[in-house]
């Protein structure tokens, strides 16, 4: 199945004639997207940016920026909030996490926003592990394993963590106000891996009280518990998805792969971090 993006003229942002059925809300109480159910298919509302017009079977996404909202922007949301939910639509497991290469598998860092898996990516990536994937991360069940595949070959990181870890030259894509992230482009600096890859780690990131690098095996529930809390989904309402998203949530959550891992947010320890975790994931 192939996805596709239109970019329209720009508009205003009219009220819409139906109520959202769901909000996503930032940290503060902003309100950042409002979910529409249409005649057409779905709407994604994100207010004084764009709306985003999702087909029924969600192949198709017509973005309708608001004046003055450049190109960049649109596609920087299109990549990091409406694709995934698209895929979502479609059948796909979808996770709020990032992924990294290891001895030809993939290791998977989850968390909730802050947490630090953009960081810890970029910096599996340049001590030697391509990253497959920076926050969109797309699981498929493929000849009895469960995939990684790999998604835009881009992370997005905070100024410190690019102080701390991008060199001079690295190539990154056009900046947008909404955030003061910056996305940085793959390349002989930051090394992407293209191919899809068998997940043979998965590390939830704690809040970074530990006081060293602390590993702790997970039971199938708890995975479960925590790969609900970080997946991606359209319509959080419609009940046949819903059962088949557990399903096949509950499969992946029930494979021993599945850890909780925090450590002190230094950016002098992220060295020995990496280590620890590719001498944890070959164990």
């Amino acid at each position: 199945m192939t996805m596709t993006l239109r970019i329209e003229t720009s508009r205003a942002q009219f009220p819409m004639p139906v109520h959202p059925f769901h909000r996503w809300m930032l940290a503060d109480g902003t309100l950042w997207t409002e979910f529409f159910r249409t005649e057409d298919g779905y709407v994604l509302r994100f207010p004084d940016l764009a709306d985003f017009a999702i087909a029924p079977d969600a192949l198709a996404v017509t973005c309708f920026p608001t004046p003055g909202i450049p190109e960049a922007t649109s596609q920087h949301l299109y990549l990091n909030q409406v694709l995934p939910l698209a895929l979502s639509k479609q059948g796909k497991l979808v996770f709020h996490a990032s992924a990294v290469e290891i001895d030809s598998g993939a290791v998977v860092l989850a968390g909730v926003s802050g947490r630090g898996k953009s960081t810890l990516a970029a910096s599996m990536a340049i001590g030697g592990h391509p990253f497959l994937t920076d926050d969109g991360l797309v699981v498929e069940f493929r000849a009895g394993a469960h995939v990684a595949i790999p998604s835009h070959p881009s992370i997005r990181l905070w100024n410190d963590s690019e102080a701390a870890l991008i060199a001079p030259g690295t190539r990154a894509a056009a900046a947008v106000s909404f955030t003061p992230k910056s996305r940085f482009l793959a390349g002989a600096s930051l090394p992407f891996c293209a191919v899809p890859r068998p997940i043979r780690r998965v590390y939830f990131l704690g809040d970074g009280t530990a006081t060293d690098i602390d590993f702790r095996r997970m039971s199938g529930s708890e995975a479960m518990i925590e790969w609900v809390r970080h997946s991606f989904l359209l319509d959080v309402e419609e009940k046949s998805r819903l059962t088949s998203h557990f399903d096949q949530v509950a499969r992946l959550a029930n494979e021993g792969i599945h850890y909780s891992l925090d450590y002190p947010r230094r950016y002098e320890d992220l060295a020995r971090v990496r280590h620890a975790i590719v001498d944890h994931a070959r164990a």
